[in-house]
């Protein structure tokens, strides 16, 4: 009777090192990101580090105060029908204009 809730358990455990894993790549993505938009380069190459870490995943820039910030969002499905937003924001200077 126990085993198919230690079942369930292990395999929602398994979700959630997934989600974990794939946040660490989006927070990579989005610094990587920043770094790019703060030396200068276009928005393109941006975008492309973070659809290559994750190509389900948006990307949103904001500029202010000496700072270029990128953050990378994605929705990630855990048990195939829970879903948990996942976004990691990475900044850098902007000093490439």
């Amino acid at each position: 009777m126990a085993l198919p809730i230690v079942v369930l358990v292990m395999i929602l455990g398994a979700g959630v090192v997934g989600a974990g894993t794939r946040l660490v790549s989006l927070q990579d993505a989005a610094s990587d990101a920043a770094r790019i938009l703060g030396r200068g380069d276009g928005d393109g190459d941006a975008g492309a580090v973070v659809a290559r870490a994750d190509p389900a995943a948006g990307m949103a820039v904001s500029r202010g105060d000496g700072l270029v910030c990128v953050t990378a969002s994605v929705d990630a499905r855990i048990l195939g029908s829970i879903t948990v937003p996942l976004g990691a924001t990475g900044c850098a200077l902007d000093g490439g204009r």
